[in-house]
């Protein structure tokens, strides 16, 4: 159980800064408008990353799992921003 809390918590850290990232950046508009909005939904959506790293039947495979999908996530909003889709 402690591994698969531990990928919940370590790269589901990361993970849930992509998802917020990419719904606070996507929208039209500035930024700066979804900023307070996504900080207060960064702690639920860290919190429901770590409840399903639970569901990962081993803790490597949710340690791979998720740092995968938190490097995807991140990596999608570096290209973003490099394209200039986002600022």
């Amino acid at each position: 159980m402690w591994p698969r809390l531990g990928a919940g918590v370590v790269p589901g850290f990361f993970l849930a800064a992509a998802l917020v990232g990419l719904a606070c950046w996507l929208p039209p508009g500035s930024w700066e408008s979804w900023l307070v909005p996504g900080l207060v939904a960064f702690f639920p959506v860290w919190l429901a990353v770590a409840c399903l790293s639970l569901r990962f039947a081993s803790g490597p495979r949710a340690w791979l799992w998720l740092s995968g999908l938190a490097m995807l996530g991140l990596g999608l909003l570096r290209v973003l921003q490099q394209a200039g889709w986002v600022r």
